[in-house]
C-alpha cells in the first residue's frame, strides 16, 4: 500500500494533474479576456500576448481550461513544489533560470545540517481546512513519511520545517512571528497552498494579507488548492536537500484539449 516514491516513480504522482500550464504555442490572448476568466488574478500576458500563469494564485477552478482550452491545460505530475515564487509562474524565461539556481543552492547549504530526522511543525494562519487534510494524509500508510525520517512535532521548539497554511490572517500574524522565534535555526518555512503562496481568493483583505510571504522569509513555495500530499512530501524533500530545486515543470497538457498537440537534529 506504501509508495515507494521518492525511491521510485509513483504513477500516481507522475499522472495526477495538480496544476495548470499554458500550452505550447497558444495563440495570443488580450489582458483583458485573461482578467476576466481567473478570479484570483492568476493569469496575465506578456509583451507579445502570450498568456502567463502565476500557479501561487491559482486555486485550480479550471475555468480557464474550459473556456480557452486552446490556450491553457492540465499538466500532469505532482512535483510542483518550488524554491523561489518566479519559479511558480509559466511559462517559464531563460532569465529566471540563473537567479533560480543561486536560490537552490542557498537551500541546500543551509538544509545541509538535515540529515535523516526532520521535525514538521505545521501552523494554520487562516486556511479554509482543505491543506491541513492533505498534510494528515502524509502520515496514512500510503505516504508514510515516517519512513523517510520525517515526523510532525507539536511544538516549535523541536522542529526543523514550519508549514503554514491559509491566507496569513492579519490576528496569526504576531503568533506566526512568535511560532518562527521559537524554532531553532536554520529553520526552512514552506508556504504550503495557493492561500499560503499569494491568498488566493482572500488576498489582502481587511483580515487577511496576501498569504504569508509579507510574514515570514519563505523558502519553498507549494501551489495547489489544496496541493496534493506527493507536492507536500516533495517539498520536505527539498528541505532535506534529497532533491534538486527545480521540478519538472512541464507544458505538455495531462490529455489533449480540442486544439492541443500535446535531516539531522542539529
Amino acid at each position: 500500500m506504501t509508495t515507494a516514491y521518492p525511491r521510485k516513480p509513483d504513477p500516481y504522482a507522475r499522472d495526477f494533474p495538480a496544476a495548470l500550464t499554458v500550452r505550447p504555442a497558444a495563440p495570443p490572448v488580450a489582458a483583458d479576456e485573461l482578467g476576466a476568466l481567473c478570479p484570483t488574478g492568476a493569469l496575465s500576458a506578456a509583451e507579445d500576448g502570450t498568456a502567463r500563469l502565476d500557479r501561487g494564485r491559482c486555486i485550480l477552478c479550471r475555468r480557464c481550461v474550459h473556456t480557452r482550452p486552446d490556450v491553457f491545460a492540465e499538466a500532469p505530475g505532482a512535483e510542483t513544489a518550488v524554491t523561489a515564487p518566479a519559479a511558480l509562474v509559466v511559462p517559464e524565461t531563460d532569465e529566471d533560470e540563473a537567479a533560480l539556481r543561486s536560490v537552490r543552492a542557498r537551500l541546500a547549504a543551509r538544509t545541509a545540517l538535515f540529515r535523516r530526522s526532520l521535525h514538521i511543525r505545521h501552523v494554520d494562519a487562516g486556511s479554509d481546512g482543505s491543506e491541513e487534510w492533505e498534510i494528515a494524509a502524509l502520515t496514512n500508510p500510503v505516504y508514510d513519511i515516517h519512513r523517510l525520517g520525517l515526523f510532525m512535532t507539536a511544538s516549535p521548539r523541536h522542529a526543523d520545517v514550519l508549514i503554514v497554511t491559509g491566507a496569513g490572517a492579519r490576528g496569526m500574524a504576531a503568533p506566526l512571528r512568535r511560532t518562527y522565534e521559537a524554532t531553532a535555526q536554520p529553520v526552512v518555512v514552506i508556504a504550503a497552498g495557493a492561500d499560503a503562496c499569494s491568498g488566493g481568493m482572500w488576498a489582502d483583505t481587511y483580515a487577511t494579507h496576501c498569504g504569508i510571504g509579507a510574514l515570514l522569509d519563505v523558502d519553498i513555495w507549494v501551489p495547489g488548492s489544496p496541493p496534493s500530499p506527493f507536492s507536500l512530501l516533495q517539498a520536505l524533500l527539498l528541505a532535506t536537500g534529497r532533491l534538486g530545486g527545480k521540478p519538472s515543470r512541464t507544458t505538455a497538457p495531462a490529455r489533449p484539449g480540442p486544439a492541443a498537440d500535446e535531516g539531522g537534529t542539529r
